[in-house]
């Protein structure tokens, strides 16, 4: 029997369906970060002691740059997800792009928006 190629229209919207929670939920997130960002809910140190205010402010800072730096990969994330959804409409999502071999679907659940094999990943192909 000749190995597989690409996965079946079912087993796409499978796929799909994974990517489409994940995505909402990682859209969730990044909305939480980017409001702690903006420190949209007015919790600030603005009504705090000049002896605690230093220290205050310069905790937010830091709090806002680590939250910028998660609100950035979460982005990264999302963008992922969204590629993996051209790929399924495309048909060309599972197949690694290093092997041309699809990608076992045991990874796709785990890491919906891989595009490469273990293999490959790991620097296995020649």
């Amino acid at each position: 029997m000749a190995e597989k190629t690409k996965y079946s229209d079912a087993e796409l919207e499978e796929f799909r369906a994974i990517i489409m929670e994940k995505l909402d939920k990682a859209k969730k997130d990044y909305e939480l970060l980017r409001e702690g960002i903006t420190n949209s809910d007015g919790n600030d140190v603005s009504d705090t002691s000049p002896t605690f205010k230093v220290l205050e402010e310069g905790a937010a800072t830091l709090s806002k740059e680590e939250a910028g730096r998660l609100a950035q990969r979460q982005m990264k994330f999302i963008q992922g997800l969204q590629a993996a959804l051209v790929r399924i409409e495309n048909k060309t999502y599972g197949v690694c792009r290093e092997t041309g071999k699809l990608i076992p679907k045991e990874r796709l659940r785990a890491v919906p928006h891989a595009t490469l094999s273990i293999e490959a990943k790991q620097g296995g192909v020649k």
